[in-house]
């Protein structure tokens, strides 16, 4: 139960925190879009890192610079795109005031409704991203490690717990707040920090990631 418990204190330090992903998640769940099909894959890649972390991944990735700088470069890219598409979104009201949607959503761009690039979106969030890599994979392996060969599972089935448990609040509780984001302006003040969040990461990722 301690490792367990631990699993999970650290999973959720690690995951609540203002990301690209949870910045997706959240704008999706307050449009009421695709969230299931997003919440599943969220939480199975979380999973799938968090798996192979314990199983020795992290090591590997470790010793791998020249990967990790691919990743970096990649994932920068794809959020300064998503940045710019949530600013443009942000800085044209007609965009988000379709009459024939919620809240001032509409469906040129103000929420990903088409499922294959809603999950496709999520993927990218989450595996383009090389601080998944450090802190789901790297430091919850080294973490887990340190609680035995039984004990390191039942940390990742804590971590696990933790990852579940916010996506799926995140996705779906993200409805409580639409009475707020009842107004076009709302949505707007939500895709500038949006987009103020994802240029911010892809600046931080150039700056400070790996060199190969």
């Amino acid at each position: 139960m301690g490792a367990l418990l631990a699993g999970l204190v650290t999973g959720l330090s690690l995951i609540v925190a203002i990301g690209a992903q949870n910045a997706f998640v959240l704008r999706q769940g307050l449009a009421r879009a695709q969230v299931t099909p997003i919440v599943v894959v969220c939480a199975a890649s979380d999973l799938v890192l968090i798996v192979s972390g314990v199983a020795g991944l992290g090591a590997l990735i470790a010793h791998r610079p020249s990967l990790l700088a691919a990743i970096t470069w990649g994932g920068a890219a794809f959020l300064l795109i998503y940045a710019v598409r949530a600013a443009v979104r942000a800085l044209r009201p007609a965009v988000m005031s379709s009459p024939s949607s919620p809240s001032g959503l509409s469906s040129d761009g103000a929420a990903i409704s088409r499922r294959p690039a809603a999950v496709g979106t999520a993927l990218a969030l989450t595996w383009l991203n090389p601080h998944v890599y450090l802190d789901t994979v790297l430091l919850l392996g080294t973490l887990a490690a340190a609680w035995g060969r039984t004990g390191q599972w039942w940390f990742a089935a804590g971590a696990g717990l933790a990852s579940i448990g916010w996506f799926c609040g995140l996705g779906y509780g993200s409805r409580l707040l639409r009475g707020f984001f009842g107004s076009p302006r709302s949505w707007r003040i939500l895709d500038l920090i949006i987009a103020a969040v994802m240029l911010g990461l892809a600046l931080a990722l150039v700056l400070d990631g790996p060199t190969p």
